[in-house]
């Protein structure tokens, strides 16, 4: 059975992860409303998986007896003024996903849970590629500046950008 505290926890980051997801897809909306399919397809594919990753929390915490408790998710922002202001928000956003995978590694080392320690190595580890990949295309984005035929060249690449099947 799960430490009430750590169900409460892996009941908030839930609702996290699923913030996560529709902030991801409102930042897919922008950029497809701005002629940008491939920065869409990218977001749109950071949305299922964010939500992938609530299910993980979901079904750890239905496995170790917890109880899930769904609230409200937030309105996301909706409005960026360019791809670059998209991504840094995106890169900004991520930090806070793995600051609060640290929090909740404490949390769970601090009543000694080992099993729910275990499940969140992999976001731990799942955090360093997130920020890695989102920072890789804020990089990308600060070379190219505001010229079209660079954000074009970005658009084409962030559109090869598969659909990912998590482990459960």
């Amino acid at each position: 059975m799960i430490d009430d505290r750590i169900a409460q926890e892996f009941n908030d980051h839930i609702r996290f992860e699923m913030a996560s997801s529709h902030l991801y897809l409102s930042m897919a909306a922008w950029c497809e409303s701005h002629g940008l399919p491939g920065f869409s397809n990218w977001m749109r594919r950071q949305a299922e998986e964010e939500h992938q990753h609530a299910l993980k929390f979901f079904n750890f915490l239905l496995t170790r007896g917890g109880r899930v408790r769904l609230a409200d998710i937030p309105a996301p922002d909706q409005d960026w003024d360019s791809p670059l202001a998209v991504f840094e928000a995106a890169q900004i956003h991520e930090a806070e996903v793995s600051q609060r995978i640290n929090t909740l590694v404490d949390t769970v080392m601090s009543v000694r849970d080992h099993a729910a320690n275990a499940f969140l190595q992999w976001f731990v580890n799942e955090q360093v590629e997130e920020e890695a990949s989102v920072g890789d295309v804020v990089n990308r984005l600060r070379l190219v500046g505001s010229e079209g035929r660079g954000i074009l060249l970005v658009d084409q690449e962030l559109q090869q950008r598969e659909a990912t099947r998590l482990p459960a």
